[in-house]
């Protein structure tokens, strides 16, 4: 199963990829399933101006990315909380692609705050929801991501550990759940 991890933060020194970076290493050593990260810094994305309906349809600075998007089996979503939303820089990627019907979405929300990005969760419920995705109940919402995860994506507190643990067992099993024949490849 491929699976990409979207980091929303297109802030240079971004604390909340430090959640996307642990994310694919434990998953990556948890799992047989291929992750890699999409990284909004990464892909110059203009503002909407067509869908990439295809790989053939996509600009050629783009194709890269549109293969790992029309090749992903599942998603997760990771952010920062912008005014109670995800960043806009998130929504654009997104929305430079068609509908992503039936594929499982967990969402992470991270911040430096107590709160870690509660009501971002909500706002990416209902984007999934508008994707025709479907969104895993079990969040992984991070206060304090800064105490919590080094710059390298290296945990630092280990009474997190059972949160990661639960969040990724459960969007594993909806991911598997919802595209069988990809976990036997």
């Amino acid at each position: 199963m491929n699976i990409e991890i979207i980091t929303g933060s297109p802030r240079e020194n971004s604390v909340t990829n430090r959640v996307a970076l642990f994310l694919k290493r434990y998953l990556s050593e948890q799992t047989s399933h291929t992750v890699n990260i999409i990284d909004v810094r990464e892909w110059n994305l203009p503002l909407l101006q067509d869908v990439f309906s295809s790989v053939d349809k996509t600009p050629e600075p783009f194709k890269p990315l549109s293969k790992r998007m029309f090749e992903a089996h599942a998603f997760i979503l990771v952010t920062p909380e912008y005014n109670g939303s995800y960043t806009p820089a998130l929504k654009n990627l997104l929305d430079h692609y068609p509908k992503q019907t039936h594929k499982a979405f967990g969402i992470v929300t991270a911040s430096t705050g107590l709160m870690g990005g509660m009501r971002a969760t909500q706002q990416m419920q209902l984007l999934i929801n508008a994707l025709f995705g479907i969104a895993s109940p079990y969040m992984l919402v991070v206060g304090n991501v800064d105490k919590k995860f080094d710059p390298e994506g290296n945990l630092l507190d280990e009474n997190y550990q059972k949160q990661i643990d639960l969040f990724a067992k459960e969007f594993c099993w909806l991911s598997e759940s919802l595209c069988p024949e990809s976990v036997l490849n």
